[in-house]
């Protein structure tokens, strides 16, 4: 794809991101060092540098922007885990001159540039085959229920469930390993536990997994396992685990070439990320 050069005042200023995660998380979570591959090497191929900043929380990251818009060194800002109310970053980015774009659905940041990450089919191929093989009680470990694409993930797999027949529950965690983990307790409680759940990452995935192999619980013979994004820890926990799959280095190059355009005369593009496909691996198995 064709990206028009940028204005000469923009021109050798970075693109920036700034990730809301512990830094000891980074290490471990494959999506995003996967999809900061993709965005820098499209950006290292325009000659344009490249600043990350890890922060705890949204304020810390709304003055990150702030201090960048003063320094005068960072011209584009990739925004990722958008809010599902009013989310202040779009809002700032245009007032202090950003390019921007956001890792999102279109309605999620609306008159803003976008790569569009579908949630909602993913969502009903993971439903419809645990369904498949005869699951009718899953569970869900959602992501923070105030991010968009949670809330996006949340409304397909209750609606998946409610056309299938399905009793379905949802346990909000934080992507964490032991966040996930205690989220499986929640959900293994319940007077009719799930038989599969299906889990917003790979990390909190490979953490139940292990902790549930260390009490004894056989997967995929007493409970069936399926991780969102796929990545090496999936292919490494034992027993290996089934995902979603997609390729989170090209929608990384989707989003470079996104800021580059909004760099330049495109102020908003729209593009849509690769669709994601099922991973059937030995974590999930027909229920009894």
């Amino acid at each position: 794809m064709m990206v028009e050069p940028a204005p000469p005042s923009a021109l050798r200023r970075s693109v920036g991101l700034v990730l809301r995660r512990p830094v000891r998380q980074l290490g471990v979570e494959a999506f995003y060092s996967d999809f900061m591959s993709g965005l820098e090497e499209v950006l290292t191929e325009h000659r344009r540098p490249f600043v990350l900043q890890v922060v705890p929380d949204l304020d810390e990251e709304l003055d990150a922007y702030q201090r960048w818009a003063q320094s005068g060194r960072v011209a584009g800002v990739v925004l990722v885990d958008i809010l599902e109310q009013h989310d202040p970053r779009l809002e700032l980015a245009d007032r202090l001159g950003f390019a921007s774009v956001a890792l999102a659905h279109p309605n999620d940041a609306p008159d803003h540039a976008v790569v569009w990450v579908d949630e909602e089919a993913p969502m009903q191929t993971a439903v419809d085959y645990l369904r498949q093989l005869g699951h009718t009680r899953i569970g869900r470990v959602s992501g923070p229920d105030s991010l968009a694409h949670t809330r996006r993930r949340t409304d397909a797999f209750e609606s998946a469930a409610a056309r299938l027949g399905l009793d379905a529950r949802i346990e909000v965690a934080d992507f964490s390993g032991a966040g996930g983990v205690a989220a499986v307790d929640r959900l293994l409680a319940a007077p009719a536990a799930p038989t599969a759940i299906v889990f917003d990452n790979d990390v909190m995935a490979a953490a139940a997994a292990s902790e549930l192999a260390g009490r004894g619980v056989d997967v995929p013979g007493d409970l069936s396992l399926l991780a969102w994004d796929d990545s090496v820890l999936c292919r490494s926990t034992v027993p290996p685990l089934s995902a979603m799959a997609r390729d989170v280095a090209a929608l990384g190059e989707r989003a470079g070439t996104a800021i580059l355009q909004a760099l330049g005369h495109d102020a908003q593009p729209v593009m849509t990320a690769p669709s994601p496909e099922l991973i059937v691996r030995a974590s999930t198995a027909p229920a009894r």
